[in-house]
């Protein structure tokens, strides 16, 4: 074992004696993931503001007498120009479309008359027709925001001076008060949103530190001729196989961990801006079990990946090579990890035995704080196990001439 000990102090040098790769390898990624995400959040802030303080521009034909005071009373904030029937709006429908103007509104002729002359089933029921562009954020807002904070006013207040007692229509009530109805897991709830994302996120990470370190150690050392003097060196090279794939997992989850805690910081100031600050609300909490599982769950998939891309880079001849045939690997463990998003946690022990996706749905379960024993168990052990092969495959690639010397 003094053979691995031995390569891993020299991998493990030669990256941390290397300022520029400490940069691009620890630092960089951290300060690019933290600085993107906190754009990200600070834009759509600023586009949402903008929509909410953006007045819109509405024509609005035949507009009933009292329209414009159930507007006044709901504080509706608008830029309005009323036209009569005998307007042509085709000019307005142009407008809307090219964003010029958010919203056309068209009451029925004789609006009023047919609403204060409806005395019987089957009597015509006047109509109101909005025209607007869903293409346009302005003009979706507006149309949305006029519908329901004037529309829904002014339907209400033209049933109360039917009626007289709007209750008369009320059978019966749902939820006074809705808070009161809810029966919530926290944890699971609070977890959910991160439960469809950091899988993904993580997996890739993962495998992203994997293949930039992988390549370099092992296919860069061939093409240098470093690797050559190692092969002819009094080390067996089962030694060479752990010592290189240790070294990678250690780098991998350094690398890993830091792309963690840049998420974890960068997250909520990117959600923060798209929900408004809703986030700051939300808390997440591990037990000491969970955070074990995770580690262990993490540990074994960094290996995996580290194999994955270490046999790739045995096998190719030059780093170039080496980076397209890993990339049908990368996709595999894009697609796996992608699968998070379709559901929010899975409970068939069967789909624990599937490599890549087995742990991506068990981090999932695990933020959501549904992690059995037997899930955590199914998914580490096929892990391990690809994990293993793998490795047996790569030191069967060490021990051929042909291969390792490019014949």
């Amino acid at each position: 074992m003094s053979g691995t000990k031995n390569i891993i102090k020299k991998e493990l040098f030669r990256v941390f004696s290397d300022k520029k790769m400490i940069f691009s390898l620890f630092i960089l990624p951290a300060v690019m993931i933290i600085g993107m995400y906190s754009l990200m959040g600070v834009l759509f802030e600023n586009m949402m503001t903008d929509i909410e303080t953006h007045i819109p521009k509405i024509i609005i034909q035949n507009a009933p007498s009292d329209l414009d005071e159930t507007i006044n009373a709901t504080g509706f904030e608008a830029d309005i120009t009323y036209v009569d029937s005998t307007a042509d709006v085709a000019s307005a429908k142009d407008d809307i479309l090219n964003g010029n103007i958010e919203l056309l509104i068209i009451f029925e002729d004789g609006f009023l008359d047919k609403i204060n002359s409806y005395n019987d089933v089957g009597d015509p029921i006047p109509e109101i027709r909005t025209f607007y562009n869903p293409a346009e954020d302005y003009s979706s807002v507006a149309r949305n925001n006029f519908v329901e904070e004037v529309l829904g006013e002014y339907q209400q207040s033209i049933i109360e001076q039917r009626l007289g007692n709007v209750e008369q229509l009320q059978v019966f009530h749902i939820d006074k008060d809705p808070s009161s109805s809810v029966i919530v897991n926290e944890k699971k709830a609070d977890g959910k949103l991160l439960s469809t994302m950091l899988p993904f996120l993580i997996n890739i990470m993962l495998f992203a530190g994997a293949m930039g370190l992988g390549v370099d150690a092992i296919t860069g050392e061939k093409e240098r001729g470093t690797l050559s003097s190692m092969l002819v060196a009094p080390i067996k090279r089962s030694e060479i196989v752990f010592g290189k794939l240790i070294s990678l997992a250690i780098l991998s989850s350094i690398s890993a961990a830091i792309y963690a805690f840049s998420i974890v910081i960068a997250l909520p100031l990117m959600m923060g801006g798209i929900s408004g600050g809703e986030m700051g609300d939300m808390k997440f909490s591990f037990t000491l079990i969970e955070m074990i599982q995770l580690l262990v769950l993490m540990l074994v998939l960094v290996y995996l990946y580290v194999a994955l891309v270490a046999l790739v880079a045995v096998i190719a001849k030059t780093s170039k090579e080496a980076n397209t045939y890993v990339m049908p690997v990368y996709i595999v463990v894009m697609l796996g990890s992608l699968m998070t998003y379709m559901g929010s946690g899975q409970t068939k022990l069967e789909y624990f035995l599937i490599p890549i996706y087995n742990s991506a749905i068990c981090m999932q379960n695990l933020l959501i704080g549904e992690l059995t024993a037997a899930q955590f168990g199914f998914a580490v052990g096929t892990t391990a196990l690809l994990a293993a092969i793998v490795t047996g495959l790569i030191t069967k690639a060490f021990n051929s001439e042909k291969i390792m010397f490019n014949a």
